[in-house]
């Protein structure tokens, strides 16, 4: 059977890292710890608790998070080397409407590119490399989030 092919407009995770994220977060926390995530913006902000801590663990400085703007915001903006990296976060608890990192569309990508023209013009922050980067994380219930890191998903 020859390998499946992403549909049109969506990417594929195929070849990136899944990494199982420590217990600590998904079970025995606060409310909101991932088996009692009721709302959506609970989901959100869970998710992107995880994954900040995924990227500090990977040795990414965090400099902001959720940057708002009139036109929208930005989850995470952050250093990573001499690289500056926005990164977007999608948490979902499974994937019967897809991958989490799958919901980073091109009309996102694109208010992701603006947002950060806008973030820019307002921080004294400089670097050589700007990058885009998608965690997406899936909260499993008594499971460890699992959470997929993609490194320039986007120019």
């Amino acid at each position: 059977m020859p390998p499946q092919r992403p549909r049109s407009g969506h990417s594929s995770t195929a070849g990136h890292a899944v990494h199982r994220f420590p217990r600590a977060l998904v079970r025995g926390g606060p409310p909101g710890d991932g088996r009692g995530v009721s709302t959506t913006s609970d989901l959100g902000m869970h998710g992107e608790r995880i994954a900040v801590s995924y990227l500090t663990d990977h040795g990414f400085r965090v400099l902001d998070r959720n940057w708002r703007c009139r036109e929208g915001e930005l989850d995470i903006v952050a250093r990573d080397g001499d690289a500056l990296v926005f990164c977007e976060v999608k948490a979902r608890r499974g994937v019967g409407y897809g991958h989490p990192v799958e919901a980073v569309t091109r009309v996102k990508q694109r208010r992701l590119r603006t947002l950060a023209q806008r973030w820019l013009a307002a921080h004294d922050e400089h670097a050589p490399e700007l990058r885009f980067d998608v965690v997406g994380v899936l909260v499993r219930p008594s499971r460890p989030a699992l959470v997929t890191h993609l490194r320039a998903a986007f120019l």
